[in-house]
């Protein structure tokens, strides 16, 4: 295994969750969290940030189920009067694709995002997706399309080793069209079969069979408290994947695999050196 890369997403989705990635970073073996800009949060999350350079952090792009930055009146076929995006992506997929103005409004809403993480003086480590909407070809062409314009570098490709088979299609042409914009991606991923149950045991699984090359293992943290961050985490260990992160076990295990660990620019750059240090 080439690279290890431990993110933590919805980076400034509630105090909760940021309150845990800087634990599971200072504490633990977070090495990247994943920030949406437009979440309650954020204004916290960017200040814990920024006290922490270690931390790799990139942008967490909301399309679905969160909220947007741009207001009502900017992208109304978007989002409803609250500024929040409907769940069902299904249906905003079809209209991305098939509809100009709302293609137009996605690619605005999208561009605002990355302009709102711009100005929070952040390196930007990678970019991805909240559900992973970027394997909507409509979607990821408008980010490679106007990331480019914000210095994006890296991108999470969500491909699991065994993971599903109606999935793979859609993951191949992502590849390609990351591949062929000469954007760093990891080669697998560990926690979509698992999203909000990463926990100690699952963390030690996938560690025992790594797959090669470079794998992102992202997670949900948050501290203990009450009730569900969101109706749609109900169910989420957010606990249990802290304490897989603080784990000593867990960090036992990345350090005897021997792989490079840290951020997407982290990785990718210690392996740019070694193969120059290969070929010289």
């Amino acid at each position: 295994m080439r690279g290890v890369i431990v993110t933590a997403d919805d980076f400034g989705l509630h105090a909760r969750v940021n309150e845990a990635v800087v634990l599971a970073h200072c504490d633990g073996v977070l090495s990247a969290a994943s920030l949406m800009v437009g979440a309650p949060a954020a204004p916290g999350a960017i200040a814990c940030a920024r006290e922490l350079p270690t931390l790799a952090v990139g942008l967490h792009l909301v399309l679905a189920d969160g909220y947007s930055v741009l207001p009502h009146s900017a992208i109304p076929d978007l989002v409803d009067r609250e500024g929040r995006f409907t769940s069902s992506m299904t249906f905003e997929g079809l209209r991305f694709f098939c509809l100009p103005h709302v293609r137009a409004q996605a690619a605005a809403e999208i561009r605002a995002q990355f302009e709102a993480y711009a100005a929070s003086g952040l390196a930007l480590d990678h970019v991805n997706t909240h559900k992973h909407f970027h394997l909507h070809p409509t979607v990821l062409a408008l980010i490679l399309d106007i990331g480019l314009d914000f210095g994006l570098r890296a991108m999470r490709l969500p491909n699991e080793m065994h993971g599903s088979i109606m999935l793979r299609p859609w993951i191949a042409l992502a590849k390609g069209r990351i591949d062929r914009a000469g954007i760093d991606r990891n080669d697998y991923v560990a926690g979509l079969a698992l999203t909000g149950r990463m926990d100690e045991a699952a963390f030690l699984d996938v560690l025992r069979r790594p797959p090669r090359g470079v794998l992102e293992i992202y997670c949900h943290p948050a501290s203990v408290g009450t009730g569900s961050i969101t109706p749609a985490m109900h169910g989420y260990r957010h606990a249990d994947e802290l304490a897989a992160l603080r784990s000593p076990a867990v960090a036992a295990a990345l350090a005897s695999s021997g792989a490079m660990l840290g951020g997407f620019a982290a990785v990718f750059g210690q392996a740019a050196r070694g193969e120059a240090r290969m070929s010289a």
